[in-house]
């Protein structure tokens, strides 16, 4: 009896060995099977920017010239921004986080999140922002490439260890939705149709 449970648990413990071998190996595997792929993770985000970037643009360019100067009075809006100035806060706030993604020093003419005193009107206001858009592909370009540093930025909640590259980009996108949901408030006011919106 002593010799067959010896048996058994010489068998019992293959198998459980076996068992654990296999499982390992899975783990291995779907461990290799979710890490990133920072040539696809890159390429992905590039989209991501493309697609924000036209949704914003596009809003920007369909508020009337005259418009720009618009900022809502009924309600709780007191001291908000105008559509101007909104839409220079979110350049102001891509170049700077661009700059950061790119361990470069900000624009100083970003200052604080408010974009350049002398850009005013609407075509200068759009060739910022389509600037700013320039220069986070510019760091969306970087993400990967270890000789280019990465710096923490002041208007970033991410701080030491957290400042990544794809960090800073995935910010400015987040950022700048925020600001599309408000762009598009100002333009329905306005009576105008937010070209991602028309069929």
């Amino acid at each position: 009896m002593q010799k067959v449970k010896r048996i058994l648990v010489l068998v019992l413990w293959l198998s459980s060995a076996n068992v654990l071998a296999q499982f390992a190996d899975q783990c291995i595997q779907t461990k290799d099977a979710g890490s990133l792929d920072a040539h696809r993770e890159k390429r992905a985000l590039q989209v991501l920017l493309k697609l924000t970037e036209k949704v914003l643009v596009s809003a920007a360019d369909a508020m009337p010239a005259d418009k720009y100067g618009f900022a809502p009075t009924d309600g709780e809006f007191k001291g908000v921004r105008t559509f101007g100035q909104m839409v220079k806060h979110l350049s102001a706030t891509n170049y700077i986080l661009a700059a950061a993604a790119l361990g470069e020093e900000p624009p100083a003419d970003a200052g604080d999140e408010l974009g350049p005193e002398a850009v005013r009107t609407k075509a200068e206001i759009l060739n910022y922002l389509n600037g700013s858009f320039a220069q986070l592909q510019r760091a969306t370009e970087a993400i990967g490439d270890k000789n280019t540093p990465v710096k923490a930025s002041p208007i970033s909640p991410l701080k030491g260890a957290e400042v990544t590259r794809l960090a800073l980009v995935v910010e400015s996108l987040a950022h700048a939705f925020d600001h599309y949901g408000q762009m598009v408030e100002y333009l329905r006011m306005n009576g105008v149709v937010p070209p991602a919106s028309r069929p």
